[in-house]
C-alpha cells in the first residue's frame, strides 16, 4: 500500500478513538480562568475571559478532536466572546450572531484578514481570502467577471456531462468511501471548468497536494520537521506553483474564456494587470475552494439522505421528474427538495467552521475590550447551533428552511456556510449548483444506504472531513 492509500485509510491522531469518559473529562475539563487584557480605564468595557488549556498545545487539539461540541461547550460556559489558548497564541472567540455581526460587518474596519495568514499564508500566499480592503475589492471585481449568471450557466453546461460520466463509474459491489470518490470528481469537474483542461494526468499527486497545503495550516509543530504536517503542507505548495506555473504561458497565449485565460488577461480600470505571480496564487486558492468544499458539502448531503432514505426517495422523484436531459441552471432551481436538504447539510457541516480575523487597532464587541493585534477566530458552527435560533437544532431537519418555517431568517448570521460580508464566498452559486448537478446524477442512478446503527465522525483537524472516508452501499436503480 503507497503512503497516499495508507494515509487515506488511517484516521489523524485526534480522531482516534477513546473511552467515552476520557472524551468527555477531556472535553469539559476546566482550566484557571483569566483576562485576555484589561480594558482601558474609564471605557466602561469588560475584560475578555477565557483559558490557556493544556499546556503547550492549548485547546488545539480539543478542537480539532470535537469540532461542533467543543465549540458548544465553550459558548455555554464563557458566552459570545471568549479566548482560548492554541498553537502558542490567545485567541479570542467570537460566538453567536450578534458577535459573528460585529466583527463581519467590521464597521470600523477594525478586523483584517491576518488573522488568516498565521494559519495558510505559506500555502495559500495571496490567495483571495487573504486580501483586504481595497487591494481585496479590486481582485475580487475583477474575479466577479467569472461568476456572473451566464458564467454560470455555462459553468453548469460543461460539469453535466463529467459529473454524469464520473457519478455513473462508481462500482456498486462492496463498500465505497465516498467521500474519495467525490473528492477526485470534484476536482477533475474543478480543472475541466476552471482551467479549460482534462484532468491531469498526476491528478493523484495534484489532490494530495491540496490537501497536504490544507491541513498544514493547523499544524501543531510549524516547523519542517520531515514526515510531519507542516514540511507535508510547504511540499504540496511547490508542487501547486510548479503545475500552475508550467501551464500558465500556454493560457496567456491562447486567451479561452476558462477562468485561468481570464485571469491571466485581465487589466483593472487603470490598465493593471496580474502577474504570473498573481495568477498562480489566485488559482492555487481558487482550485482548492471550488473542490474542498463542494466535496464536503455533497458528503455531507449524501450522509443525511443515507440515514433518513424517506427524504432521499423525495429528492429523487423531483429529480426523475426532470427527464433523461442535462439540467441546467433554470432544472436545478426546481429541485427543491434538494436545495432544502442542501441547505440543512450546509447548517450541520459547514464546510469553513472557523473565519480567521485579526484585529488592527482596539475596539470592541458586545461590551467587550479586544485590544489591536489579537487572534480572532468567529464560528459559524456554533450559530448553526445556536438554540435562540434553531428549533432542536442537533435534528436533521430540512424543513425548517422550507417557506413556512425559514428559521434562517432568525438573524442575519444565523445561517452563513459561505462567511458574511465583504468577503462572503465569491464562488457559493458556483458551489451550490456542482452539489446540486451532483446529487442529481446520484439520484437518478443509485439508491444509497449506511448501517442503521452508524453515526458518521467528523475530523476537524481543517476542513471537516468524514474520518473514515464515509463507507457507503450503492445500489444501482
Amino acid at each position: 500500500m503507497n503512503i497516499t492509500a495508507l494515509r487515506e485509510r488511517m484516521p489523524p491522531l485526534t480522531a482516534i478513538p477513546l473511552p467515552r469518559g476520557v472524551d468527555r473529562r477531556m472535553l469539559e475539563h476546566r482550566w484557571p480562568v483569566a483576562e485576555l487584557a484589561a480594558p482601558p480605564p474609564g471605557s466602561g468595557l469588560e475584560p475578555v475571559l477565557g483559558d490557556a488549556g493544556p499546556p503547550v498545545i492549548g485547546h488545539a487539539v480539543n478542537f480539532m478532536r470535537f469540532g461542533i461540541p467543543f465549540g458548544l461547550h465553550r459558548y455555554r460556559t464563557y458566552g459570545p466572546v471568549s479566548w482560548m489558548g492554541a498553537f502558542g497564541r490567545r485567541i479570542v472567540t467570537l460566538s453567536g450572531p450578534d458577535a459573528t455581526q460585529a466583527a463581519l460587518v467590521n464597521k470600523d474596519k477594525a478586523f483584517s484578514q491576518e488573522g488568516w495568514k498565521f494559519f495558510i499564508e505559506r500555502f495559500f500566499d495571496r490567495g483571495l481570502m487573504l486580501l483586504d480592503f481595497g487591494e481585496h475589492h479590486l481582485h475580487r471585481r475583477i474575479m466577479q467577471q467569472a461568476f456572473t449568471r451566464d458564467r454560470l450557466e455555462g459553468y453548469v453546461r460543461q460539469m453535466g456531462p463529467s459529473i454524469r460520466d464520473g457519478v455513473g463509474r462508481w462500482p456498486t459491489t462492496g463498500s465505497n468511501r465516498l467521500y474519495f470518490a467525490l473528492k477526485q470528481l470534484t476536482l477533475d469537474v474543478a480543472t475541466q471548468v476552471f482551467m479549460g483542461m482534462a484532468s491531469p494526468e498526476d491528478a493523484g499527486r495534484i489532490n494530495r497536494a491540496f490537501v497536504d497545503s490544507v491541513r498544514a495550516g493547523t499544524a501543531i509543530v510549524r516547523h519542517p520537521v520531515p514526515g510531519g504536517r507542516w514540511a507535508a503542507g510547504l511540499h504540496g505548495r511547490k508542487v501547486l506553483e510548479r503545475y500552475f506555473a508550467a501551464e500558465l504561458p500556454g493560457k496567456r497565449a491562447a486567451g479561452g474564456s476558462d477562468l485561468f485565460s481570464a485571469l491571466c488577461n485581465a487589466t483593472s480600470e487603470d490598465g493593471e494587470r496580474f502577474t504570473d505571480t498573481d495568477i498562480v496564487n489566485h488559482m492555487i486558492f481558487l482550485m482548492m475552494a471550488a473542490h474542498d468544499t463542494s466535496t464536503i458539502t455533497a458528503t455531507a448531503a449524501a450522509y443525511h439522505l443515507a440515514k433518513h432514505p424517506e427524504w432521499q426517495e423525495q429528492a429523487r422523484a423531483e429529480s426523475l421528474a426532470l427527464g433523461d436531459e442535462l439540467p441546467d441552471l433554470e432544472a436545478l432551481d426546481r429541485l427543491s427538495t434538494v436545495d432544502l436538504v442542501l441547505k440543512e447539510s450546509l447548517r450541520l457541516v459547514a464546510p469553513v467552521p472557523s473565519l480567521a480575523r485579526k484585529t488592527v487597532c482596539d475596539t470592541e464587541v458586545l461590551g467587550y475590550h479586544i485590544p489591536a493585534d489579537s487572534m480572532v477566530g468567529i464560528s459559524p458552527t456554533v450559530n448553526h447551533f445556536a438554540p435562540e435560533c434553531w428549533t432542536d437544532p442537533m435534528r436533521f431537519d430540512p424543513a425548517r428552511f422550507g417557506p413556512d418555517r425559514r428559521e434562517d431568517r432568525s438573524h442575519r448570521f444565523a445561517w452563513m456556510p459561505f462567511g458574511g460580508g465583504a468577503h462572503k464566498c465569491i464562488g457559493l452559486h458556483f458551489g451550490t449548483s456542482e452539489v446540486k448537478l451532483l446529487l442529481h446524477e446520484m439520484l437518478r442512478r443509485y439508491r444509497w444506504s449506511v448501517p442503521g446503527d452508524y453515526v458518521a465522525k467528523w475530523d476537524y483537524v481543517s476542513l471537516p472531513v468524514p474520518v473514515d472516508g464515509l463507507p457507503m452501499h450503492l445500489e444501482a436503480r
